[in-house]
């Protein structure tokens, strides 16, 4: 049986054992990534929400393990919670279908990073500085100290009865308790230092990967992957990278380092008891010079090798260095001494790359309430990166619902490292939607309103929101700029449609809120970044998607500043190439809000003129679904009132 025919026969049988029905878009998607799998072209595969993705590339994935059963597939979500989802419950049909179809079960196992799984070295031992501190008396243990003996023993039981002791199985807990019962990388002994080497969870969990044909990360995972030359992940024939939308930014995050002034006294006091004395009060002293030396500049990038916060860099890095030295030597069965050494070298590593101000690199003071002024690193550009140790190899298909930005594929690819100047190694599909958005949605960009100001959301705009907001009766997801325009936004509603409940993210723990929000159908959500790509809220809870204003960088953003920089001094239109882009991947986000099934109706409502006033708005249009358009205020609050008549 030929490939492509025992790919669509796989399909057909998922598709009939979850009870769905055949899609076009499904099927000619898995046509397209079998042939990428046969051709070793790489693929951006456009597949509208509703498509059934996952299902569109895991019936090709299996067909070709089938047919080559010595390969390896590894397939790369955005998020553990989309990795659970597809192990859960995507994969085990797809295999059993595929089973049914070939007789034969293709193995497939799930890998995520060191600190997903509990270390038996501190489950045990109680290794770490703090846990003492957490448990003062056996059986007193209250609050985290009491996550920490739960999870404790959690992990023994999991152990004893073969299994990883994944975090996503664990007892409820919070993140200071689990970090007393997993390592941080750095921190981890290794096999064969390590007393309980034999029965590491994270060996056996990449043993599990090494033996199986089908293996499932996440991005960061494949972004340490691609940073450490492959030491992360077993070696591989193809790649599925699902929510491909999200890989530039999350290969960057793993790619970044940060490092304040708390965190090298932190270190510093780990590292104490095996220091002399002027190498301890060096180490501490450095933390306070990194103090000084942002106190002494601006917030925003950092260019001048002279300036202060460089020279506090070099002290740092120098202390580090004489700490690493003294932590050296001792015992195998020093535990504590070894991850000190470790936590210090990291401490030198990050502050010698910082005090380079490498021209591949950007680097930047922040501040935030929270945590006052650090240093901040991010590479430049991952395009590089991807283009050498991801797409180098093997065959990669890159998928989501929105990779298409001002209208074709371009975009993405070249942020990526694909789409150089006569690269023709990747092909962009679009397989549409099921949805018909023309007659599903209206687009309604408010003309009349003035353009945003740094000042914050404007008494007009308050006011459209609010008449919107009466008009759809609640049902409103608010998608906005910043936290404090979604805010003001919340509280004019509130005083001015005061029978309509509205939720602000801030409130309360988001998860909760949006659960409030779809089980009052009356209600609405207003938020920030979050609400944009995180929220699935399909049927009439969500009937008017808002967007206050075009969701382009902030202005001070250094990281995007010097990528618009770089692209225009190679001769190109940073504007365009990133802020643009990232405007437009986030207005298809937003608006894909709205439409999640095939029955849902509704608007979305941009209330920045500049959509249909500016240049580049036909571009930014261009990257958002094809709703009927509509400029006329009258016309989106006469549509939104036919629905809720509708429901009457």
């Amino acid at each position: 049986m030929p490939e492509v025919d025992l790919a669509s026969v796989i399909l057909a049988a998922a598709v009939e054992g979850i009870g769905g029905q055949a899609r076009p878009g499904q099927v000619e998607m898995a046509s397209e990534v079998t042939r990428t799998f046969a051709t070793g072209e790489h693929l951006l595969v456009q597949a509208g929400t509703g498509t059934g993705k996952s299902l569109g590339y895991l019936a090709p994935a299996l067909a070709s393990l089938v047919e080559n059963p010595d390969s390896r597939i590894v397939i790369a979500t955005a998020t553990l919670a989309l990795q659970a989802q597809l192990g859960g419950k995507d994969i085990p049909a797809a295999v059993a279908a595929c089973e049914q179809v070939t007789g034969q079960r293709v193995s497939h196992a799930i890998l995520k990073g060191r600190t997903n799984y509990a270390c038996l070295l501190r489950v045990r031992e109680r290794q770490g500085s703090e846990q003492d501190a957490l448990l003062p008396e056996p059986g007193e243990a209250t609050g985290v100290g009491a996550e920490v003996v739960a999870l404790r023993h959690w992990a023994e039981d999991e152990a004893e009865a073969g299994k990883l002791a994944d975090r996503d199985d664990a007892p409820a807990h919070t993140a200071a308790a689990w970090a007393q019962v997993s390592v941080p990388v750095r921190e981890c002994l290794g096999v064969q230092r390590c007393p309980y080497g034999l029965e590491c969870l994270v060996e056996k969990s990449r043993e599990r990967a090494r033996a199986s044909q089908l293996v499932v990360t996440n991005h960061a995972l494949l972004a340490v992957d691609a940073l450490h030359g492959g030491t992360a992940l077993p070696e591989f024939d193809a790649l599925v990278i699902d929510e491909a939308h999200e890989l530039v930014s999350r290969v960057t995050g793993a790619a970044s380092v940060e490092l304040s002034p708390t965190h090298i006294e932190r270190v510093a006091r780990r590292c104490l008891n095996w220091l002399s004395d002027d190498v301890g009060v060096a180490f501490l002293d450095a933390g306070d010079s990194l103090q000084l030396g942002l106190e002494a500049g601006d917030v925003g990038r950092v260019t001048d090798p002279e300036a202060e916060v460089v020279a506090a860099l070099r002290s740092v890095r120098l202390a580090a260095r004489a700490a690493v030295t003294g932590l050296a030597g001792g015992k195998d069965d020093e535990t504590d001494r070894r991850q000190a050494q470790a936590a210090a070298q990291e401490v030198f590593d990050i502050a010698e790359r910082m005090a380079k101000l490498d021209e591949r690199d950007v680097v930047w003071v922040s501040e935030s309430e929270r945590f006052g002024r650090q240093l901040v690193c991010a590479p430049l550009t991952v395009a590089g990166l991807l283009r050498n140790q991801v797409f180098e190899n093997h065959p990669v298909v890159l998928t989501s619902a929105t990779l298409k930005i001002g209208g074709d594929f371009r975009s993405v690819a070249a942020s990526m490292g694909l789409g150089g100047e006569g690269d023709t190694d990747w092909r962009g599909v679009d397989v549409g939607s099921p949805f018909d958005y023309r007659r599903q949605g209206i687009l309604y960009v408010a003309r009349h309103l003035p353009p945003p100001s740094r000042d914050g959301i404007g008494p007009e705009t308050l006011a459209e929101v609010a008449e919107l907001l009466w008009a759809a009766d609640g049902r409103t997801l608010g998608l906005f700029a910043s936290q404090r325009a979604a805010e003001a936004a919340a509280r004019y509603c509130r005083e001015h449609v005061p029978e309509r409940l509205v939720l602000c993210q801030g409130d309360a723990h988001l998860a909760r809120l949006t659960t409030e929000f779809v089980e009052d159908e009356e209600a609405s959500l207003f938020g920030t970044l979050s609400l944009w790509q995180g929220i699935d809220v399909p049927g009439d809870t969500c009937r008017l998607v808002l967007i206050d204003k075009i969701p382009f960088p902030r202005p001070d953003d250094p990281l995007m500043q010097a990528r618009q920089q770089a692209v225009a001094d190679a001769g190109g239109n940073g504007f365009m190439a990133v802020a643009a882009t990232h405007a437009g991947l986030l207005l298809a986000q937003g608006a894909g809000r709205l439409i999640r099934t095939l029955t849902d109706r509704g608007v979305v409502a941009v209330l920045d003129p500049r959509l249909v006033t500016a240049r580049y708005g036909s571009f930014l249009k261009a990257s958002m679904p094809e709703f009927w358009m509509t400029t006329d205020r009258e016309t989106a609050i006469a549509a939104l009132r036919r629905l809720g008549d509708a429901q009457h």
